[in-house]
């Protein structure tokens, strides 16, 4: 129980320490104004905010507002003026009545210097008001200029919303190669895709502790089905659980110590809580049915997962200690893979309606079913850290992969590559 590996990967190394330590990426505030929001996310009749977004000057300059621009487009909250239009050449000061003309009510602007570091200063302007609400230096090694435009594109979307960004999150899942299953992670937009190097026969659908420091997952290895801990900090992996029969982890708890996992040790599939030292596990439900995919609501206090109880698999929500179960759907042959939104008010999941599985929204308490997707098979959901958007897999191009989307179900896109088999996404916390 208690074996570790120590992961030995120098690829790995390096993206976990831009994922670990934000600060190599780090930033210097220079100017920052009163808050005032710019979009109100939190309104259905919000407006999207014309943007203008110049290339930055000096070297990496258009890359790294390139990656700008795409964040912020991605949001849906932002509409990109195209640069064809742009009356204000990147190398002159500011000018609001450059970009009065062409609609633009907010523009950014920044010059890139590359010494033993890239040195980053960006500006960003209220057009109507004709001055500059931030400014900010940006540091980081020329092998961070992702993570260090993603950080760019968060401060700019903070300053116009007053909501915090995803655009430094992770994506981890599982991938097959040549060399069988392993796990993955890659940015929130798919690129820096990085094998961790950790594989088995069957590897499931990893899961992150709340503060983004671990994965907990199952694999199955030596004919043996164990669940598994890979600490980020001291870059090794450990045995926590593994006994007779087939052993699925299902998320962690709030409080980082303890676990929830679907296992067969006492005979049918049941769900159980159990600290990471390995402690004795608390039996959460005891029945002749199927009892699997238990995920924690962000509170804590509620536990969704999927049983055949009610005579095929349907999505249940119960209370932490196992009391107040409640069967929440009630259309479709197969729903499976719940999955919580971080406000809590919402739950994603997979079902069978006619010969595709297909992702569908609900609430806590069965009502606003919605249906997301409509191609292929769409399975294995997770929201983003904000609750604005969805991972999941799809089979719609002929091969598995990872795509992204808004909530509501808008701008469906692969982000993984088509050579790739991807399957089993889960966001990162922020």
């Amino acid at each position: 129980m208690k074996e570790k590996l120590k992961v030995k990967s120098l690829k790995f190394k390096v993206f976990i320490i831009s994922f670990c330590f934000s600060l190599l990426t780090s930033h210097f505030s220079l100017l920052t104004c009163e808050a005032k929001v710019y979009i109100d996310i939190s309104s259905p009749a919000f407006k999207k905010l014309p943007i203008a977004i110049p290339e930055f000057s000096g070297p990496s300059g258009k890359e790294i507002s390139n990656i700008i621009r795409d964040d912020l487009e991605f949001t849906g909250l932002f509409l990109n003026i195209d640069r064809s239009a742009y009356i204000e050449n990147p190398s002159q000061s500011f000018n609001p009545r450059n970009w009065s003309p062409i609609g633009a009510e907010a523009v950014v602007k920044g010059s890139v210097k590359e010494e033993r570091d890239l040195i980053v200063i960006v500006s960003l302007y209220d057009v109507f008001e004709g001055k500059e609400i931030l400014k900010k230096e940006y540091k980081a090694g020329r092998e961070l200029i992702r993570p260090l435009s993603h950080t760019i594109a968060n401060d700019i979307y903070k300053t116009l919303t007053g909501e915090t960004g995803i655009f430094r999150s992770r994506i981890a899942f599982v991938a097959e190669d040549e060399d069988g299953k392993g796990i993955y992670i890659m940015d929130w937009d798919g690129n820096r895709i990085t094998s961790i190097g950790l594989k088995g026969n069957i590897i499931l659908t990893p899961r992150w502790s709340r503060d983004g420091s671990k994965l907990i997952y199952s694999a199955e290895r030596n004919r043996q089905w164990s669940i598994y801990l890979l600490d980020f900090m001291s870059m090794t992996e450990r045995k926590v659980f593994s006994s007779k029969g087939t052993n699925i982890v299902g998320d962690f708890l709030p409080e980082g110590n303890d676990f929830i996992f679907s296992s067969t040790k006492d005979g049918n599939p049941d769900l159980y809580i159990m600290s990471l030292k390995g402690d004795n596990s608390i039996r959460l439900t005891s029945s002749h049915s199927i009892e699997v995919s238990p995920t924690v609501s962000p509170d804590g206090q509620c536990i969704a997962f999927v049983s055949d109880r009610g005579g095929s698999a349907q999505i249940y929500v119960m209370r932490r200690d196992g009391s107040d179960v409640r069967r929440i759907t009630f259309e479709g042959s197969y729903n499976t893979s719940p999955a919580w939104s971080p406000k809590g008010d919402r739950i994603v999941f997979s079902g069978r309606w006619g010969a595709t599985n297909q992702t569908f929204i609900i609430n806590p308490d069965g009502t606003g079913l919605t249906q997301l997707t409509t191609q292929g098979n769409n399975e294995d959901p997770s929201f983003s850290p904000d609750g604005r958007y969805i991972t999941f897999t799809s089979d719609r191009d002929g091969f598995k992969g990872i795509y992204i989307m808004r909530a509501n179900g808008e701008s469906q896109k692969r982000i993984t590559p088509k050579n790739l088999r991807a399957f089993g996404p889960r966001w990162s916390p922020m």
